[in-house]
């Protein structure tokens, strides 16, 4: 390693309740992120961990930082990227909200309707607040994408407009999973196949991009 970086990864999903025992969420549980948290520590870099709500362990040598929202994991990510050489947003970051959070149960079953409107409104899109959808010299930055069609596509044109280096596109049915299949797609043209590999395998390979860094 040529110089001890400052790694900042964002893992697992977030929260957004609708009352207090209620929420809209995903499947994401956080495996990927915590990957990279710990091949970052393994090769001595000082790694902050933002974990959305899962049950895993930290890695040894990571700083977590735990967070729930949306609205909360932008905050962190925030803070933590001013001083950072590198963020890897692995989360799994919920696109929407409810307009407003009940402070008691959500009580329209009682009202005996057959259907109920739940109003929601836009989270922040944290990667492209943290980025302001430009590429950071010295920085490097590897955003993640799952999707379900035209991949490769849909991929390309979310790096190019939220900044990043780099995109990680998975699909769907590695969700959970210990193993999953990547296309690493860049900015420069690159593009990498990972194809039934363990996450730490595909974290070891994300955490080896910190060399694109100048040193």
């Amino acid at each position: 390693m040529s110089r001890r970086m400052r790694v900042v990864v964002t893992a697992g999903p977030t929260r957004e309740h609708v009352d207090p025992v209620r929420y809209l969420s995903n499947e994401s549980s956080g495996r990927m992120g915590f990957a990279i948290a710990a091949a970052a520590a393994r090769k001595g870099h000082d790694v902050t961990l933002i974990a959305g709500p899962v049950g895993l362990e930290t890695p040894r040598g990571v700083r977590r930082i735990d967070v729930t929202s949306a609205r909360e994991m932008l905050a962190a990510a925030r803070k933590a990227f001013r001083t950072a050489d590198a963020l890897f947003m692995a989360a799994a970051v919920a696109d929407w909200r409810p307009a407003r959070r009940l402070s008691g149960k959500w009580r329209e079953k009682d009202k005996g309707a057959a259907v109920a409107r739940l109003e929601l409104v836009r989270n922040p899109d944290v990667l492209s607040r943290l980025t302001g959808g430009r590429l950071r010299p010295r920085r490097l930055v590897v955003a993640f994408a799952l999707e379900t069609a035209d991949g490769v596509g849909r991929a390309l044109r979310k790096m190019r407009s939220k900044g990043a280096d780099f995109i990680v596109l998975n699909h769907p049915s590695v969700l959970g999973g210990e193993q999953t299949t990547v296309r690493i797609l860049g900015a420069d043209g690159s593009s990498r196949l990972l194809a039934r590999r363990s996450k730490r395998t595909v974290a070891k390979a994300l955490v080896a991009l910190l060399s694109k860094l100048p040193g």
